[in-house]
């Protein structure tokens, strides 16, 4: 089934500038590996080389995040969405 994945800006130009795609997949794991097929830039973004999640990588399937459901193995439906948002750290006061 296909699934729409939501990606900021920062990611958007490994993907042609897309803001949304639509990948096959019935696990975020699944939906992550065919986002990296379909657009090799963002896979090394998103996923280590051992096919983990990134640590400063967050993934929300709909409103909640992965790491706290089932994480790569969390299972998408139909009309779900997924986001992948970098964690944001850093600057001074």
């Amino acid at each position: 089934m296909a699934i729409e994945v939501r990606l900021p800006t920062v990611l958007r130009a490994a993907a042609g500038g897309q803001a949304n795609v639509s990948v096959e997949g019935e696990t975020i794991g699944e939906i992550l590996k065919a986002l990296a097929e379909d657009f090799p830039g963002l896979g090394t973004q998103v996923l280590s080389l051992d096919g983990s999640l990134h640590r400063f990588v967050n993934v929300y399937l709909n409103d909640d995040d992965v790491r706290y459901l089932d994480k790569l193995d969390t299972k998408v439906i139909e009309g779900d969405v997924v986001s992948i948002l970098p964690a944001v750290a850093g600057g001074s006061c």
